[in-house]
Formats: structure tokens, sequence, C-alpha cells
């Protein structure tokens, strides 16, 4: 196996959440605060959050290098193998929620991991992604979501974008509630299959992306009115978002059951959020749509569709 370097990704990852701060406090005028934190078992992090401003009602990018001496079952459910094995994990989360509930939420996550134990050579990794949940959708910004994606994956192949798209569909399934948490974009995890070196360039290529897929978004909805009705369909939406964080979420579920720090680890869960028994919405309503809306499609085709409607009229 080739050489890794987990003090490249470290450093990666520490300059990405810098200027993702950087750029979404520009959007909003406030600046993230800065928690520097320390995990007894090995290692420690950087927690960077914005609550309650004029555009992100609650923001956290949080930055993890941590150590530890057995990989928690979430870790090993796919790779039974690696039960027993001693861990380093180095990763990046962020998690929007924006005011606006014309702003779709946002979240992005990368990581690696290195796995090993006596006898064996060390295993080591690469998942994240990032996904957009919205609850007014805009077809053009799903669009310019789908296609900046794309533009991430193309230099590693054709192949890479279809793969990541589809899985991220899959896992951002709300099985209990036989819905889509929102319109996707990446996932992909145990990503070894390539070189280290063609590996790291392909997250950052993600992690690079990211803001050039969601910023032009939040710029362009952030002032748009809204009222009572928008803010509490939001609300109701949102609760969907902690459901599926809490019960299935791999991220929460590796960092709780390994003992990590719970208050970055939550850091992903709404300022509000609300359920109301058995509720829904008028019919053909925006909102009574929405679930029809968030149902995975061909985000590029649908694009390719628009031009050659517009050719035609």
């Amino acid at each position: 196996m080739e050489n890794f370097e987990s003090s490249a990704v470290r450093e990666y990852l520490l300059n990405l959440q810098q200027d993702l701060c950087y750029q979404l406090s520009a959007e909003d005028g406030k600046k993230f605060e800065v928690d520097h934190w320390e995990r007894a078992e090995g290692g420690g992090g950087c927690t960077r959050t914005l609550n309650n401003g004029s555009v992100i009602e609650r923001g956290g990018v949080n930055f993890s290098h941590v150590f530890g001496k057995a990989l928690p079952p979430s870790a090993t459910l796919q790779r039974p193998e690696l039960a027993g094995c001693c861990f380093e994990a180095t990763g990046l989360s962020l998690v929007i929620h924006p005011r606006n509930p014309y702003v779709p939420t946002v979240h992005a996550n990368l990581r690696f991991f290195v796995a090993e134990k006596p006898g064996m050579k060390p295993i080591w990794w690469f998942g994240g992604g990032f996904d957009l949940t919205p609850y007014y959708p805009f077809e053009e910004d799903c669009i310019h979501w789908h296609q900046t994606a794309k533009k991430a994956c193309l230099p590693f192949g054709l192949d890479v974008y279809p793969k990541y798209k589809e899985w991220c569909d899959r896992y951002f399934f709300i099985k209990h509630r036989n819905e889509c948490r929102g319109i996707g974009g990446l996932f992909f995890d145990d990503l070894n299959e390539w070189l280290f070196e063609d590996c790291f360039a392909f997250v950052r290529s993600v992690g690079d992306h990211f803001i050039e897929a969601y910023r032009p978004i939040l710029n362009k909805r952030k002032g748009l009115s809204f009222g009572e009705r928008e803010r509490a369909f939001q609300s109701y939406r949102r609760g969907r978002y902690v459901e599926f964080n809490l019960v299935y979420d791999r991220g929460t579920l590796f960092g709780l059951q390994s003992g990590g720090r719970t208050e970055s680890i939550l850091m992903s869960l709404p300022p509000q959020a609300n359920w109301a028994y058995d509720w829904q919405p008028e019919l053909g309503t925006v909102e009574a749509n929405l679930a029809e809306f968030l149902k995975p499609k061909d985000w590029i085709c649908e694009l390719t569709n628009k031009n050659n409607k517009d050719r035609i009229t």
C-alpha cells in the first residue's frame, strides 16, 4: 500500500474550514464564534458556530482530528473485519440552517479514517459529500447545485457523478417516512480504490466546489420576503431533518458511539423544529407538492430538456 499523509488532509480541512466561515460570514454580516476543544482519548478539534445571524439562524463548521482505541459499531457495520481496530479520524462537517425558508438548509462532510491493529497493515479511506434540503425549492437552484457537483467529479471519470449522486439519493432517504430529505448531491464512503493522491485530490475537489454550489443560492434567495406560513412549514420540515440525523446519519452515530463531543456532534440540529400529529398540507399547495418534487431525478437532464423546450418555443 502506498504512503498516505494524514497531516496533509488535516491541513487542507483546517484551511477549508477557515475559508467556508469567511465566505458564509460575508453573506450574513456576522462572524463565526470559535471553540477549540480536546478529546480525553486523544486529539481534539475546532468548532465554529454562527447563531441568530441576519441570514444564518444557526450554522456550524466543525473540524476534528481524533484518536480512539476501537472503531464503534457504526463504522464496522459494513466492514466487520475492522472490528477492534484502533483509529485516527480527521474530518470537517458543515450544516447551515438559514433563517429565510426560501434558502435551503445545506450539509457537507469530508472525512479521512485510518484503522489498524497488531498484525495488520493500516487501512485508510475517505468519505463525504454534500447535499441540499430545500423547503420552497427553485428548479434553477437545484440544477445549479447538481451541475456544480458534476463539475467537481468530472476530472475523475464520467461515472463518478452518477455513482455518487445515486448513492446520495439512497442515503438521504427517510425510510420511516418514505420521503427524501432533500434533492441530494454527492455521497461517498470507503473510498480507497484509487491511489491516495487521487482519492485526496477528489476530496479536495468536492470540498472546493461546495461554496461554488451553495453561495449563489444563498445570495439569491436570502432577501426574498416570507411570512408565518413559510416559517411554520420550514419548522415542520426541519423536524424531518432532525429525525434523519438522530436515526440514520452515520456521522452522528459514529460521534455518539465513539464518545465524541456532544455539543459539536449535535450542532447539526436546527434551532427550532416542529412536529404536528398527522399534519397534512392543503392539496395543490407548494407545501403539498414538496415530497413529489424531492423524489430523485436527473437534474442535468432537466436542464437539457428545459433548454430544448426554450428553443422550440
